[in-house]
């Protein structure tokens, strides 16, 4: 399984893939619904003139020619990569739909190789936020034909409940206490901070969040926001003031910093922007730049990618964390799928729920004491209500035949 993971988009099982050549096991029609969720609270990376407006998706609904339908979700934010709401529509309007259309559904792995001869890579996976919400609408179009859950699907068990961590993204440090009785209320007891650039600031957010939450388990996110030399300065006192683990510190690119946090040891030293395809994070392992993974499949072009990285991570014995995009429904219910399918023991830092305000499933996804079952219904597991997707994209659909 080592040399196979090197390749972005094997390990798809070649069982369900060659399942059948039937016609009416193509793809015929992807429709399109770029929308933005209402949101409340402060999060940095949905401020300003475009973030402002809420938290923006493309709803991408696949339907075979039997009629069976599939959803997914393509979740771009600005403020985190290159992608947006405008980029993301395009690209899956004028590129990669149109190619799709005829292909087998249950081909993932040709489907990839499709949209990357329609958009070239670049370091890795080009447009790779984009690219999950066909990659997850295959999922689950796939899942509701052959009627089993992405568990099923993988030939693994389904998962116990997921602990989630409650995101804290103060702007003083006086709004600490009142945001961590917010997430105390809602049952939440573990905790992710976002740090960087300011260490001082840093250091007394984490101090006042393990004071108040002895027992949780604390995760600091820079989001690359550190340069180097502070990250090896501030990462010793963050474990001294009871943070876990250090989550992006620095840029991806800054390869010698990463091996420099790693080698001094302080906390484990986890990537996530710099890791898109698999074949990035063998090669970052083999650099002894990281300890492991926060993962979120909408990040790396979907479920496919996202299983070969945890499997990998595993096979190496690393650590890998779940974590997402403040992803909405259908996205978050991939994730719960994913890391169900995948057993994860860590909270995870799953905060759509904590910043959206409106849903389009007719059941929607419910969080009980700091915890979200795993949908085991057939795909994803949810049934997407079309009616509040209609409402919420505002009348705008794109359909592709």
């Amino acid at each position: 399984m080592k040399g196979a993971a090197a390749l972005p988009f094997v390990g798809m099982s070649r069982r369900v893939m060659g399942r059948t050549t039937d016609s009416t096991m193509r793809i015929s029609r992807i429709d399109l619904f770029p929308v933005r969720y209402p949101m409340t609270g402060h999060f940095k990376f949905f401020t300003g003139p475009h973030g402002s407006k809420g938290r923006a998706a493309v709803l991408v609904k696949v339907t075979a020619a039997n009629g069976v339908t599939g959803w997914g979700q393509s979740v771009p934010v600005a403020k985190w990569s290159y992608e947006t709401l405008e980029t993301a529509t395009t690209a899956l309007r004028d590129y990669f739909a149109p190619k799709l259309i005829g292909h087998n559904l249950f081909d993932f792995a040709g489907a990839h190789e499709i949209m990357t001869r329609s958009i070239a890579d670049g370091f890795s996976t080009g447009m790779p936020i984009t690219r999950a919400g066909l990659d997850v609408a295959l999922h689950d179009l796939a899942g509701r034909i052959e009627k089993k859950s992405l568990a099923k699907l993988w030939g693994r068990p389904a998962g116990e409940p997921l602990t989630l961590s409650w995101t804290l993204n103060p702007r003083s440090l006086d709004e600490v206490d009142g945001l961590m009785e917010k997430g105390h209320k809602r049952g939440y007891r573990h905790f992710n901070i976002k740090v960087a650039p300011d260490p001082r600031f840093d250091l007394a957010l984490a101090t006042a969040v393990r004071r108040n939450a002895p027992n949780a388990f604390l995760w600091a996110d820079a989001n690359g926001g550190y340069d180097p030399a502070t990250a090896l300065e501030i990462a010793p006192k963050l474990a001294k003031a009871g943070v876990d683990v250090l989550e992006a510190p620095i840029k991806p690119n800054q390869i010698s910093g990463y091996q420099a946090l790693k080698k001094q040891g302080a906390l484990p030293i986890l990537m996530d922007e710099g890791v898109v395809s698999p074949v990035e994070l063998r090669e970052f392992i083999q650099l002894k730049m990281i300890d492991g993974v926060a993962m979120k499949h909408s990040r790396c072009g979907g479920l496919v990618s996202a299983k070969a990285q945890i499997e990998l991570i595993l096979s190496e014995g690393l650590m890998w964390l779940g974590s997402g995009l403040t992803d909405p429904d259908i996205s978050l219910a991939a994730t719960l799928g994913l890391y169900g399918a995948f057993g994860l023991r860590k909270p995870a830092a799953l905060n759509g729920p904590q910043f959206l305000t409106a849903d389009v499933l007719e059941r929607p996804l419910k969080i009980e004491n700091g915890m979200m079952e795993i949908p085991t219904g057939h795909g994803l597991g949810v049934e997407v209500d079309e009616g509040k997707v209609k409402a919420l994209a505002g009348g705008t659909q794109f359909t592709i035949e």
